[in-house]
């Protein structure tokens, strides 16, 4: 039997229990016929005032994820879309690719969009090679974003992170604090601009910075469910989600 809204696809979800922005960014996003179905990463311990603490954050992921897994797999979705993103960029690409290849083997094989592979396809498809990186990270995990990127053959000009004290206060940074960090890492030597950290609320400045910057800026949360749409044969347009959705 075919869902009576989800009718082209269901997509499962995985966001961590602290995140507020990346749920109502892809409902935002939605188009007709396409569902996305929550399951929430349970973070007991959002402190991330210090590498150390970024990486205790990781390892709760690392085991509450599969119990996430196991139950938006009850909804039977037809795709797995990961709403989280540092941990898609560690340990580089070969930390991708593995993490992808865990989280799929767990869903039964399902398809599984990350927000790293999401913008390393945004970026080839645009033609660019050096970028300007915004996170809201501690130095540990800027440094495996700037691998993730390397080891796919772009250059990171310049890289800001806002080091947030804890998960929840991603969602509290001001368009006016990430249009001034967009600014920060921009520059006459810079094709692309990319944000990553799903917390951060990003496309609707992603959107309009395209314009008076000239060039891409990939917000990580339109990225990934562009890339999720298109990995299921889904087309449609969406507008005011940056060029990526509203062009290809």
């Amino acid at each position: 039997m075919t869902d009576a809204l989800g009718w082209r696809k269901k997509f499962g979800v995985l966001a961590p229990s602290t995140n507020t922005i990346v749920e109502p960014d892809f409902y935002a996003m939605r188009v007709p016929g396409v569902t996305a179905h929550f399951s929430r990463i349970h973070i007991r311990d959002q402190n991330l005032s210090s590498d150390a603490a970024f990486e205790n954050l990781l390892a709760q992921i690392r085991v509450e994820i599969n119990y996430a897994i196991d139950r938006v797999m009850t909804c039977e979705p037809d795709y797995i879309v990961m709403g989280m993103s540092a941990e898609t960029f560690w340990d580089g690409v070969e930390g991708n690719r593995a993490f992808k290849r865990r989280v799929s083997e767990r869903a039964g094989g399902l398809g599984v969009a990350t927000g790293a592979e999401a913008c390393e396809k945004a970026l080839q498809l645009f033609g660019v090679r050096r970028i300007g990186v915004v996170t809201p990270y501690q130095p540990i995990g800027d440094q495996n974003v700037v691998r993730f990127f390397n080891d796919i053959g772009f250059e990171v000009v310049r890289i800001k992170g806002l080091r947030c004290p804890t998960a929840v206060a991603i969602a509290h940074i001001t368009e006016d604090e990430l249009r001034r960090a967009l600014i920060e890492v921009n520059g006459d030597d810079v094709d692309a601009l990319v944000q990553v950290g799903t917390n951060l609320s990003m496309v609707r400045l992603a959107d309009e910075a395209e314009r008076w910057l000239g060039k891409p800026v990939i917000a990580i949360n339109a990225a990934t469910w562009w890339f999720a749409l298109r990995q299921n044969g889904i087309e449609d347009k969406v507008w005011g989600a940056g060029r990526l959705l509203r062009e290809f």
